[in-house]
């Protein structure tokens, strides 16, 4: 591991420590929106006329930025810059939204006071690729309910959340979507003008209009664009207790998209919890420049109910099929609260069938004696290390097992517990009658057996 690599992994699992008690840290100071440049009041206001054809609209809008990018020097808030700011933003929200993205994506000639010829800048290591986000939004639209602190940065250009739903969804989607910080930048030569969607997040930086400088940007609407329930602790408790009404859901899903230069780090929640229970710290990690370019963000959903090692085997699954459709990516960070640092722990520790039988004697023998190594039982409780997963961050993971989880507390939640049907019935056709009583996938048993094999333990 290089020597920046390392102070940034430490800084990561610092910063998530920190992040999960405390929900937030620091951010840049949210600045509302300031005044517009006086003489673009007027060509403002007819940009903004839902009356006027969509190309008109388009071409006052690129008036006012023409008319303020010359100013952008006098500094960072004010009218000049805001006024520009404001034009890049309805601009690119105008043309994605406006006649189904009739005007999007090719060259345009538009007419208002004046004519302009425009472009948008094809895409780079910095610049998002004009035909990825299928819609913007404005961070003025997106409710923040879960978030304390706005992450921001002030700077030039229009502030925006990409968003990407396509259809059929894709793999590891959410359902509204992929999301993104997109910073829309003009730059004029005399009429011709270049739109440019660059992304904040990997270089906070940008030439706009000949100069380098920093770039609007807000951090926290793109993750606040996914909107909790409003029962979300009701949702958490029935995930656990009627696990079935949940299981379609179970899955790894992408925060962001997809970048193999940067570090996957995948959170796994706890009992009674939902991905929701990280939204402040996911949130407050992007306070940090580095870490928001150097990491991205997963999360992995599954109903709390169902057994340990059951929940442990469709995340190895899921990461499974990560590294077959994205064989490029690089390794693995975990982060498991509670429950869901079980769930990481037996990403990297190897289980075979003698493990098992040296703990759990007898039973282990029964078990194994009739399973098949297709059988879901099996690929539960033996697996391999992933050798992907470099680090694993446990935050209050019970590792030896909880007391209250088997004293009289936790056999009368067991007894609320309905598993899935087919679950049931799988695990009732595979396991020996006089075994599936010792609750053999569940997270005790993972716990006691790791114990035994800890020198078995994958290095992380």
């Amino acid at each position: 591991m290089k020597p920046e690599d390392r102070t940034i992994s430490v800084r990561v699992i610092a910063a998530v420590t920190c992040l999960a008690f405390l929900a937030s840290c620091a951010t840049a100071p949210h600045t509302v929106r300031g005044p517009e440049y006086a003489p673009t009041a007027k060509v403002m206001r007819e940009a903004r006329s839902a009356t006027a054809p969509v190309a008109k609209r388009a071409a006052d809008y690129l008036q006012a930025a023409a008319m303020t990018a010359p100013l952008l020097g006098t500094g960072i808030g004010t009218p000049a810059c805001e006024t520009y700011n404001t034009a890049c933003g309805e601009l690119t929200v105008l043309l994605r939204s406006s006649e189904g993205g009739r005007l999007w994506n090719q060259p345009l000639t538009l007419t208002g006071d004046k004519t302009y010829h425009l472009r948008l800048e094809p895409a780079g290591n910095a610049v998002w690729a004009s035909n990825y986000f299928t819609a913007f939004e404005s961070p003025d639209q997106v409710k923040e309910k879960l978030i304390r602190k706005k992450i921001t940065q002030e700077g030039v250009g229009g502030a925006l959340v990409g968003v990407r739903i396509v259809n059929p969804p894709e793999k590891f989607a959410p359902v509204k979507g992929i999301t993104a910080a997109v910073t829309a930048t003009l730059d004029f030569h005399a009429t011709n003008a270049t739109l440019a969607l660059r992304r904040p997040a990997k270089q906070p930086t940008a030439i706009v209009e000949g100069k380098v400088r920093p770039l609007a940007a807000n951090f926290s609407a793109p993750i606040s664009y996914y909107e909790p329930p409003a029962n979300l602790l009701l949702v958490g408790v029935m995930g656990a207790l009627r696990s079935a009404h949940y299981e379609k859901k179970t899955g790894l899903y992408f925060l962001q998209p997809y970048d193999p230069d940067r570090i996957p780090v995948v959170f796994v929640h706890g009992l009674i919890s939902t991905p929701f229970d990280w939204v402040q710290t996911i949130n407050g990690l992007q306070a940090d420049p580095e870490i928001r370019k150097r990491y991205q963000f997963w999360v992995f959903a599954y109903p709390t109910g169902n057994p340990v090692l059951y929940s442990a085997l469709r995340l190895r699954e899921e990461l499974a099929k990560v590294d077959k459709l994205y064989p490029d990516h690089k390794d693995y960070v975990l982060v498991g609260h509670s429950m869901g640092g079980l769930l990481s722990q037996a990403q990297v520790t190897s289980m075979t069938r003698a493990d098992w039988e040296q703990t759990l004697g007898e039973p282990g023998m029964q078990l194994f004696a009739t399973l098949r190594p297709t059988d879901l039982v099996a690929k539960a409780t033996t697996f391999k290390a992933n050798p992907r997963i470099k680090r694993v961050v446990f935050i209050c993971t019970p590792h030896r097992g909880s007391k209250m989880a088997s004293g009289g507390i936790g056999a009368f939640a067991i007894k609320l517990i309905s598993l899935p049907v087919d679950l049931v019935t799988t695990m009732k056709s595979e396991i020996p009658e006089e075994t599936l009583g010792r609750s053999t996938m569940g997270g005790s048993l993972i716990a006691s057996a790791t114990l035994r094999q800890k020198r078995r333990i994958s290095r992380f």
